[in-house]
C-alpha cells in the first residue's frame, strides 16, 4: 500500500515521518513542498504517475493565521487552489484523499462542541481558504477524508508550544489569552489517526465512510491553560499573565470557543483519543 504525503516538511509531515516505521505495511512517499508544489497541477500530475498512489494524505496547507490577512492570494493558491489540484489527480489515479482542515471553518459562537453537521462561518481569511479547499474537494472527489482539527502542536516545525518555550527562555513574565477555548491536539496523535483511518479504510474498501471528521484530543482549555501547563510539564518557572483576547490585538479574528466533537470519528473508526494534558510531554 502506498501512501503519498504532501507538505511533509511541515509538523504534521514530520510527525507522520516520525512514526512511519510502527507501519510496515504501508510504503510511505514523502514530499516537502520543495520537492511538491501543490499549486502546480503539472508537478502533481508527474508525481502522482512515478508513484501510483493508494492513498494521498495532504499535509500541505498555508497555516500562518495573521499573515494570511495580509496575503489572502497566497493563502489561496495553496489552501484552495492546491486541494483542488489533489483532488482532481486523486479522481485520475482513483487515490483516496486525506485532507487535514481546522477548526477555524466556525465562528466561535457556539457555546457547545462542534459536530461535522454544524454550519460552518469562518471569520479570517485562513478559515475561508480552508473551507473553500474542502469545499472543492467534495466537489471534485468523492472518495474523500476530511479531518478537521484544532491546535495543532509537536516538536517540529512551528507552533504554539515552541513559541512559548521559546519566549520563556527569553522573559520573565509572559501574558497569553484566557478568553479563547480549544482543544491542543499533538500533531503525532493526529498523523496515528490518519493512517488508522488508512488502516481501517483498507480493511473494509466497499464500506462508504468518506466525509468530514473531527478528530482533536479530549478536553479543553484556553490558550493561557496550555501555556501554564506547557510550563509546567518543562519545569519552567516563569509569571504567566491572563488577559483578553482584545488586550492582545491580532490582524486575523480568532473564534471565541472552537472545541470539536469527535463522536463521529470514534464511532466509525474505534479511535480512542486521548486527554489534552495527557498527550503534552516535555520537549527533550
Amino acid at each position: 500500500m502506498v501512501v503519498l504525503v504532501t507538505g511533509a516538511g511541515g509538523q504534521l509531515g514530520l510527525s507522520l515521518q516520525f512514526i512511519a516505521s510502527n507501519y510496515p505495511e504501508i510504503q510511505f512517499v514523502f514530499c516537502s513542498s520543495a520537492v511538491l508544489d501543490i499549486s502546480n497541477s503539472e508537478r502533481c500530475q508527474q508525481v502522482f504517475a512515478q508513484h501510483q498512489p493508494d492513498y494521498c494524505i495532504n499535509a500541505a496547507a498555508y497555516t500562518a493565521v495573521d499573515k494570511a490577512e495580509s496575503e489572502p492570494e497566497k493563502a489561496h493558491l495553496i489552501n484552495v487552489t492546491g486541494a483542488q489540484n489533489l483532488a482532481k489527480l486523486c479522481k485520475a489515479f482513483n487515490v483516496v484523499l486525506l485532507h487535514v482542515s481546522t477548526d477555524f471553518v466556525f465562528d466561535g459562537s457556539k457555546k457547545s462542541p462542534y459536530t461535522e453537521e454544524d454550519v460552518p462561518n469562518p471569520t479570517n481569511v485562513y478559515g475561508q481558504t480552508k473551507l473553500k479547499g474542502e469545499i472543492a474537494i467534495q466537489e471534485v472527489w468523492e472518495k474523500n477524508f476530511i479531518v478537521r482539527t484544532s491546535w495543532v502542536y509537536s516538536p517540529f516545525g512551528h507552533n504554539f508550544m515552541k513559541t512559548m518555550l521559546r519566549l520563556a527562555s527569553e522573559r520573565d513574565t509572559l501574558s497569553v489569552v484566557d478568553d479563547q477555548i480549544g482543544s491542543p491536539t499533538h500533531a503525532v496523535d493526529l498523523a496515528d489517526a490518519l493512517l488508522q483511518i488508512i488502516l481501517t479504510n483498507n480493511q473494509q474498501p466497499t464500506t462508504n465512510n468518506f466525509g468530514i471528521y473531527n478528530y482533536s484530543s479530549e478536553g479543553q482549555c484556553s490558550w493561557y491553560d496550555f501555556a501554564g501547563e506547557i510550563f509546567r510539564v518543562n519545569h519552567i518557572s516563569i509569571n504567566l499573565q491572563p488577559i483578553c483576547s482584545s488586550d492582545f490585538p491580532t490582524p486575523a479574528k480568532r473564534p471565541q470557543y472552537s472545541v470539536l466533537d469527535k463522536s463521529k470519528i470514534k464511532n466509525v473508526f474505534g479511535l480512542s483519543i486521548k486527554n489534552w494534558e495527557e498527550s503534552l510531554k516535555p520537549l527533550n
